[in-house]
C-alpha cells in the first residue's frame, strides 16, 4: 500500500498537475472575460478550482486507500458526501431556517432510495471502486435538484404573496395555495437532468461507458448502463426535488396557517 502511494506522486501525477495548470489557465481566462462584462465571480470561481482540485487529489488518495474496503466502508463514504452536497445546496438557500437539514434529508432520501434499488437489482456492485463512483454521481444531481427545486420554490412564493393569503383568507388549505408553484419548482429542478437524457448519446457521451469500452467491455452493454446510471440520476433528481419542496412547504406556514416566508426586502423592515 505504500508503494502504491509512493507511486501517486511520481511521472504520472506531476503530468496531471500541468495539465490541470493549463484547465486552471483557461478558466481564468473566462472569469477575466466576465468581469470585463462586469460579472464578477473571481472570488467564488478561484475557490471552486481550488476546492475542487484538491478534493479530487483527496478522493484519488482515498480511493487508492480503500480500493478494496466493504459495502460498510463505501456507505461511510457516501454519507459523508451526502453532508457535503447539502452543506454546499443550503448554501444557496439564504436566511432559511433548517435549511441544512432539509437539505441533508432530501439527498439523503433521494440518493439513499436509488442506491439502494441499483444494489438490491445488481446494476451496482458493492465495491468502493464502482460504488463511490457512480454514488457520487448520483449525491452531486440530487444536490443540484435540492437546491434548485428550493431556491425556485421559495422565488415562487416570495412573488406570489398576495395571491397566497388573498386564497389563504378566503378558507384554502395552505398546501393548495402553492401547489402550483410546488409542481413549478420540481419541474424546474428536473429539466436538466430531462435534457441530460434527451441529448444521451447524441450530444455527449458520458465518461462511464466510455471506461468501460476503453477497459473491454462490450459497447452495447456499456451503453445499456451508461442508460441505468442517467436514468437512476433523474429517478433521484426527482426524489429529492419533491422531500425537498414538501418539507420546504411544512416550514413557510406557522401552525395557525399563516405565511411565513416574505420577500428579502420585505423581511429586512421588519423589527
Amino acid at each position: 500500500m505504500l508503494a502504491e502511494l509512493r507511486g501517486m506522486i511520481g511521472h504520472d501525477v506531476m503530468i496531471g498537475l500541468a495539465q490541470a495548470a493549463g484547465a486552471i489557465a483557461l478558466c481564468a481566462a473566462v472569469v477575466l472575460l466576465c468581469r470585463s462584462q462586469a460579472i464578477r465571480v473571481e472570488r467564488e470561481a478561484a475557490v471552486s478550482l481550488l476546492r475542487g482540485l484538491v478534493q479530487m487529489v483527496l478522493v484519488g488518495v482515498v480511493l487508492t486507500v480503500l480500493l478494496h474496503g466493504s459495502l460498510l466502508v463505501g456507505t461511510l463514504i457516501l454519507l459523508l458526501m451526502t453532508g457535503a452536497a447539502a452543506v454546499t445546496a443550503a448554501g444557496r438557500i439564504k436566511g432559511m431556517g433548517g435549511a441544512l437539514m432539509l437539505c441533508f434529508w432530501s439527498i439523503a432520501v433521494g440518493a439513499g432510495i436509488v442506491l439502494a434499488v441499483m444494489l438490491a437489482t445488481g446494476s451496482l456492485r458493492s465495491d468502493v471502486a464502482v460504488l463511490v463512483p457512480v454514488g457520487s454521481m448520483i449525491i452531486a444531481n440530487a444536490m443540484n435538484s435540492c437546491a434548485q427545486a428550493i431556491e425556485r420554490f421559495r422565488a415562487e412564493i416570495t412573488s406570489h404573496v398576495g395571491q397566497i393569503e388573498a386564497a389563504l383568507s378566503l378558507g384554502a388549505e395552505p398546501a393548495v395555495t402553492v401547489a402550483s408553484y410546488l409542481r413549478s419548482a420540481v419541474y424546474a429542478s428536473l429539466l436538466p437532468r430531462l435534457d441530460m437524457m434527451k441529448s444521451l448519446g447524441l450530444v455527449w457521451i458520458p465518461g462511464v461507458m466510455a471506461g468501460m469500452v476503453v477497459s473491454g467491455a462490450s459497447p452495447v452493454y456499456a451503453g445499456i448502463y451508461q442508460f441505468i446510471i442517467v436514468a437512476m440520476i433523474l429517478a433521484a433528481s426527482g426524489i429529492t426535488g419533491l422531500v425537498a419542496t414538501v418539507l420546504m412547504r411544512r416550514r413557510v406556514f406557522s401552525a395557525a396557517a399563516q405565511l411565513t416566508l416574505r420577500p428579502a426586502e420585505e423581511s429586512a423592515t421588519r423589527p
